[in-house]
C-alpha cells in the first residue's frame, strides 16, 4: 500500500512536470486561427513551416550547438585538471578550495550578470561567441566536485604503479586516470551540455542580435507588436527542445549513476 501512494505521487509529479511539454506539442499541430479554442481539431505542419522559413531558426540552433559545445568542452577541461590536482598532489589548502567550490555553488548566477556583462563589455566580447562561452566557464564548480570524488575512486594501487613505471602526473592523468573517468566525463558533460543549451538569461543579455544569440534568446523572434505569434513560437520551442531530449534519453541511465557515485562515496 506504502509503495503504491509512493507510485501514485510519483506518477502525479510526472503528469504535472509533462503537462506544458504536452500541450506545447500539440498546439504547435493546431492551426493558427484555432489555437486558442479547445477540443481536438485539424492537424497541420504551418506552424513548423513557417518557423523553419519566416525566421532564422536554423542559425539560432547553429549558434546554440557551437556555445554549448565549446562551454562543455572548457568546464570538462578546467573540472579534470582541478578535480585531478585536488586528488593527486596533497595540497594543504586542498580543503579549503573544496569548500570554496561547494560555495561557489550557492552563488545565484544572477547575482554575477552585472559585473560579468561589464567585463564582457570592456573586452568588446558583446555579440561574439567568447562573449557567450568565457563567462559561463567559471560555473564549473559542480563538474568538478562530480569528478572529483570519481578521482578518488581510481585505486592507488594504480597511480603507484604508472609513479614506479617513472610516469609523470601529466601522463599518469593521460593513460590511466582519463580512461576510467571515461562514464563520468560523458554524464557530466550531457549535463553541462543541457544546462547551456536552456540558458536564456546570459545569452539575451551579452549577444542580443539575431545573428549571434542563442535559440532560448532568440524565440523572442517569433512577436510583433500586437503580441507572440504562438503558433511558430511554440513549434520553434518544440524544435529547442529535440536536441536536448535526445541527449538525455541517450545518457540518461550515466546522468543517474555519475550523482549517485558521487554521494556514496
Amino acid at each position: 500500500m506504502r509503495r503504491a501512494t509512493w507510485h501514485l505521487v510519483l506518477g502525479g509529479a510526472a503528469a504535472l512536470t509533462l503537462f506544458p511539454v504536452a500541450w506545447a506539442f500539440l498546439t504547435s499541430l493546431r492551426p493558427a486561427n484555432r489555437i486558442f479554442e479547445v477540443g481536438p481539431t485539424a492537424v497541420t505542419l504551418d506552424n513548423y513551416t513557417e518557423a523553419l522559413t519566416a525566421f532564422p531558426i536554423g542559425g539560432l540552433l547553429w549558434n546554440t550547438f557551437l556555445t554549448a559545445a565549446a562551454v562543455t568542452a572548457g568546464q570538462l577541461a578546467v573540472a579534470v585538471l582541478a578535480a585531478y590536482g585536488l586528488v593527486r598532489f596533497r595540497v594543504r589548502s586542498a580543503r579549503w578550495i573544496v569548500l570554496a567550490v561547494t560555495v561557489s555553488l550557492l552563488v545565484p548566477p544572477q547575482a554575477l550578470l552585472v559585473p560579468q556583462f561589464l567585463l564582457a563589455a570592456e573586452l568588446g566580447w558583446r555579440d561574439t561567441l567568447a562573449g557567450l562561452v568565457v563567462p559561463q566557464l567559471a560555473q564549473c564548480g559542480l563538474a568538478v566536485l562530480l569528478l572529483r570524488e570519481h578521482v578518488r575512486a581510481v585505486p592507488a594501487s594504480l597511480l603507484h604503479a604508472a609513479d614506479l613505471e617513472g610516469s609523470r602526473a601529466g601522463e599518469t592523468l593521460r593513460f590511466v586516470v582519463l580512461p576510467m573517468l571515461a562514464p563520468a566525463l560523458g554524464a557530466v558533460g550531457i549535463l553541462v551540455f543541457i544546462t547551456t543549451w536552456n540558458e536564456f538569461l546570459w545569452p539575451a543579455l551579452v549577444a542580443p542580435s539575431p545573428e549571434h544569440t542563442t535559440i532560448q534568446a532568440g524565440l523572442a523572434l517569433f512577436g510583433n507588436q500586437e503580441g507572440p505569434n504562438f503558433g511558430p513560437l511554440l513549434a520553434a520551442a518544440v524544435l529547442a527542445c529535440l536536441p536536448v531530449l535526445a541527449a538525455y534519453l541517450v545518457a540518461s541511465r550515466r546522468i543517474t549513476d555519475a550523482f549517485l557515485g558521487a554521494g556514496v562515496r
